[in-house]
């Protein structure tokens, strides 16, 4: 039965372009996974084009009947980018899962939006090729919603964020047209590089359907150690240590601090006698190489380089896979303190290095101006300055306490040189940081180009901007 907020016939026109088993209404999108939001299928009408033509052709459609359009790709998104409300169709790259080409020699790999970063992963590692970037959600995060959040990830200090792993993009704008730059190649020097535009811009220009990126060597063995500091500063040493090695390839070097440690190691019964927990941050570090003998040799003697300059580090090598996955499992599983405190308000900020250690003593002293009971739990990608800050706190906050909390966590981002979004971008909940973190400038520019390209404000509306942007 059609929907009374939709124009008529418009649910028998849209099956006639996808086909009727893949559309789906009322009870049938209310059946589905939510993902991190329940408000993301709010709008009650989902599409499933099977290739780029049939998504083209719904944009027609919406665009001739004036219906937006919120496109859904794996809804592992933490800011309301994927939220829909009524009236409008989401449109779900679910069934563009195709892997079309991933060519060893070139080190590129073609694929639809909605692969998986997981299958991606899967489908390259009998080639020795890595994607090169690794999110815990890779099992569901797919590639179109990676490059349309910018997503980052724990390998973001080496080999960038997914802008920068991206060769080219197919995408439908919102007039209805295919923009194609399927480019395999890094050198290109030719006229304007619009696939940025589409990257990073939360699906508010358009939908991408297929991506070329390129890949790299994936290293034959890798070995993990946990490391309890004394200090920010002494982790920052130790990062700086493990990359200046010879013989060390890093490849990840993610932070805890001792209350999202504590959370996450009772919740998991993890303890080992080599770790002080009561330490106030942690360090967990991945090596890769040719032989696993040579790293766990190459961690030993990062450890006594470590020691050396900081006589109160624990350490603990991983012996074993499972004893590697049961210390990476500490970090990954923030599940956990979402158990613990359901729906507790987030924060994602980048800073450069050496402004973190005087940004978090200024934080912790701001939170305890405020309430002396909010304990910040922060973990992050300490090699590329990305923090995520939890609060112990369950649900929704008081209006006015959450403005002055986030006052707190943001007041200062911009000057020291950082980002108030890191990785997971804008959506709905982050349009008062944006603008109240960015240069005036940039923010009209941004409306400028929105403007031009969906003047209709056709795509994802609500999000990066309050209001639609004037033509």
């Amino acid at each position: 039965m059609a929907r009374s907020d939709l124009p008529e016939g418009f649910i028998e026109r849209l099956k006639s372009l996808v086909g009727e088993r893949n559309v789906r209404t009322g009870d049938e999108v209310r059946a589905m996974d939510p993902g991190w939001d329940p408000a993301n299928l709010g709008a009650g009408v989902l599409a499933r084009p099977g290739d780029t033509e049939d998504l083209a052709a719904v944009v027609r459609l919406c665009r001739e009947a004036g219906v937006s359009i919120v496109t859904h790709g794996g809804l592992t998104g933490l800011v309301g980018g994927a939220i829909s409300a009524e009236g409008q169709v989401i449109l779900s790259t679910a069934r563009l899962d195709a892997i079309e080409r991933l060519d060893p020699v070139e080190r590129t790999v073609v694929a639809g939006a909605g692969v998986t970063l997981q299958a991606l992963q899967e489908a390259a590692a009998p080639h020795g090729l890595d994607v090169g970037i690794d999110l815990p959600s890779r099992g569901t995060a797919t590639l179109g919603g990676m490059a349309s959040t910018n997503a980052g990830g724990v390998m973001a200090f080496r080999n960038g964020v997914m802008r920068h792993r991206v060769l080219g993009l197919e995408a439908v704008l919102p007039d209805g047209t295919i923009f194609n730059d399927l480019t395999r190649v890094v050198k290109t020097s030719a006229g304007y590089d619009l696939k940025h535009l589409l990257v990073g811009a939360e699906g508010t220009l358009g939908a991408i359907t297929r991506l070329a990126l390129k890949l790299d060597p994936m290293p034959h063995a890798r070995a993990s150690a946990l490391l309890s500091l004394p200090s920010v500063d002494a982790v920052l040493d130790t990062i700086n240590i493990a990359i200046g090695m010879p013989g060390v390839d890093l490849r990840a070097a993610e932070a805890m601090w001792r209350p999202f440690l504590t959370l996450t190691s009772k919740a998991l019964g993890w303890a080992d006698p080599a770790i002080d927990l009561k330490a106030p941050v942690f360090l967990l570090l991945t090596i890769g190489g040719a032989e696993h003998g040579d790293l766990q040799n190459g961690l030993e003697t990062l450890f006594e380089a470590v020691l050396d300059r900081h006589p109160d580090v624990g350490g603990l090598i991983a012996g074993s896979s499972l004893q590697e996955e049961e210390i990476w499992r500490l970090r990954e599983d923030t599940d956990l303190v979402y158990r613990a405190f359901p729906a507790a308000p987030s924060f994602d900020i980048s800073l450069p290095q050496s402004e973190i250690p005087a940004y978090l003593l200024r934080l912790e002293e701001d939170l305890a101006a405020i309430d002396p009971t909010l304990e910040p739990l922060i973990f992050g990608h300490l090699a590329d300055g990305n923090l995520h800050i939890i609060l112990n706190r369950p649900g929704s906050l008081d209006p006015d306490l959450r403005k002055r909390i986030e006052a707190a966590i943001y007041r200062d981002i911009a000057s020291r040189g950082g980002s108030f979004s890191a990785e997971h971008g804008v959506g709905s909940k982050r349009i008062g940081a944006l603008r109240a973190t960015s240069d005036a400038r940039k923010l009209d520019l941004m409306g400028q180009i929105k403007a031009v390209l969906d003047p209709s404000n056709l795509f994802n509306p609500g999000k990066l901007f309050a209001e639609p942007p004037s033509s």
